[in-house]
């Protein structure tokens, strides 16, 4: 009892210092919670104290991951501020419509579910956040409409990820998986216009302009979500992707043709007036190309390189030929010629660090793309472009540094532990704990396990991999379906996304929100909990009549 009261503490601590009435900063919320995580698993848990703090070690390098992605992810966004290449998209995207609901459900639902299809590792709201800040959309606003709705394509996000591998060491029979994927499916697919509406909610504070586009939001939702559904009774890989394409071809169409769209005006200190807007349609279609460059260029590199078929993937993620340096009791470190970083045997104990440096979404697309749009724009642009977006990138990673440093160091302290009962991990009792308060509710309460090992992680993937076994546990102890249960998981973890603090930190910093973090996580918690009443209602419904298997 003892040990279930310490594995809360932490995460009790975390939540109380940063959404009190003065909240705490993340980055010194999170390396507090850390430490007490920390000693915690010392002291209470008696873990092995090399053990401990060789995951302190690979913890802090598992922050370059984030880290990097969120450096990318400013870098880009600064050259395409800096070239113009924003205010070109912009011009364009008040060619196709000037409705702020239509250019919402374009760049914040329909992209970022292409975008998580093809990468996931937060990448779309790292796209999609600058893009609608610099259409006029506030900060914080944007923020939490992005979190909320970077949700729905995670179950399928980079390739399926999170269901072929978050799920495989379970080893379930192919068709087992297939009934996963599509309940997990059906279960977004009727949640997702509800979870939309309630996205734009936080934008658009006039329910009257919701109800005007009402017509237009669902048939943009469905025209991601449908095909989506129906790509997921065929495999795992494409259901987002895929979905997503097909989604943003309507959604376009859609607002081009101005169906089920009605003005809305929604004032913001950014958004240019009426006076200041260009003609629509001026921008010629050789510029739009050339200046959705950063998006379209950035949407091909990582279709190149998470298809396995061409071969770039194996390529990125090669560990041989590899360098081999002894660091002592440190480790070895090896580098392979595909830059794949990685430091085994930490404090002579079998913790492992890897990363990929060319595979992580950070150099590959973002870097890439960024400087390939200073060199595209280099005639219009001033001197020293390179210099003064480098100097801006690093400006804005000096907040995010130490709130992901505290994140990943607490990740792992709360997930170090092994099977047994005494010494399991802190998420594991927590996770057991939650399962034996529902009882022979469990099935409504499934998807909050998923979104607490999203929480900690920041991952689905990690979710379904850390959380997928007690499920079936569960599910096996109280003689429930065991892929709806599993399905319900999966729909946890992707909808844990929205309350996650290494995206929370992530998207404040590539924003430059100060000390906002505990305000998102209190508005995106309310939206997670209705999305994990819906799920499980869903869940309950599928069982009795009688298709969760």
């Amino acid at each position: 009892m003892m040990n279930l009261a310490f594995s809360y503490l932490p995460l009790i601590l975390l939540i109380t210092l940063m959404v009190k009435k003065n909240p705490m900063p993340s980055s010194k919320a999170l390396p507090l919670s850390a430490l007490v995580a920390y000693i915690v698993v010392l002291l209470v848990f008696k873990q092995d104290a090399r053990l401990v703090n060789a995951n302190v070690i690979s913890g802090a390098l598992l922050a370059l991951t984030p880290l990097s992605i969120i450096a990318g992810a400013i870098f880009l966004f600064k050259c395409m501020e800096i070239t113009g290449a924003l205010a070109i998209l912009r011009k364009s995207l008040d060619g196709v419509s000037e409705n702020p609901v239509a250019q919402l459900m374009i760049v914040g639902w329909a992209f970022m579910f292409l975008i998580e299809g093809a990468s996931g590792f937060g990448t779309p709201a790292a796209i999609a956040a600058p893009i609608l800040y610099s259409l006029g959309f506030p900060a914080l606003r944007v923020a939490l409409f992005c979190l909320v709705l970077n949700t729905i394509p995670v179950t399928f996000g980079a390739m399926g990820t999170p269901v072929w591998f978050g799920l495989s060491l379970l080893q379930l029979p192919q068709e087992s998986v297939r009934e996963i994927a599509q309940q997990a499916a059906l279960i977004n697919t009727i949640a997702a216009p509800i979870i939309v509406i309630l996205a734009l909610r936080l934008v658009v504070s006039d329910t009257a302009d919701i109800k005007k586009n009402l017509l237009f939001i669902l048939l943009s939702t469905c025209a991601c979500t449908l095909p989506y559904l129906g790509l997921s009774y065929f495999g795992v890989e494409f259901p987002s992707l895929l979905g997503g394409l097909i989604g943003l071809i309507i959604t376009l169409l859609l607002a081009k043709y101005k169906i089920g769209i009605e003005a809305v005006n929604l004032p913001s200190a950014n958004r240019p007036t009426a006076t200041e807007k260009a003609p629509a349609n001026t921008v010629p279609l050789k510029t739009l190309i050339k200046a959705a460059f950063p998006l379209w260029g950035t949407v091909l590199l990582l279709v190149l390189t998470r298809l396995p078929e061409l071969g770039l993937k194996a390529l990125l993620q090669a560990t041989e030929p590899a360098l081999h340096i002894s660091l002592g009791f440190l480790g070895s470190f090896h580098i392979s010629t595909s830059l794949v970083a990685s430091l085994t045997d930490i404090l002579n104990t079998a913790v492992t660090w890897k990363h990929s440096v060319l595979y992580i979404p950070s150099i590959i697309p973002f870097a890439v793309t960024g400087s390939v749009t200073l060199w595209l724009f280099r005639q219009q642009a001033e001197p020293n472009t390179l210099k003064i977006a480098g100097q801006q990138t690093l400006a804005r990673m000096r907040t995010p540094f130490f709130a992901m440093l505290g994140a990943l160091i607490f990740v792992n302290m709360m997930m170090l532990g092994d099977s047994s009962g005494q010494n399991s991990a802190a998420v594991a009792q927590i996770g057991h704990h939650l399962a034996q308060i529902t009882g022979a509710n469990w099935t409504f309460f499934a998807p909050l396990l998923g979104a607490l090992g999203s929480f900690f992680s920041g991952s689905a993937t990690i979710s379904n991999l850390t959380f997928a076994g007690i499920q079936t546990t569960i599910a096996e102890q109280l003689s429930l379906p065991l892929t709806t249960i599993l399905a319900l998981q999966s729909v946890g973890a992707a909808m844990g996304n929205m309350v996650c603090i290494n995206n929370i930190v992530a998207v404040t910093a590539i924003l430059g929100l100060q000390n906002r973090d505990g305000d998102i996580l209190k508005s995106t918690s309310l939206i997670l909990a209705v999305f994990a009443v819906v799920a499980g209602g869903m869940g309950v419904l599928l069982i009795r009549v009688g298709l969760g298997g």
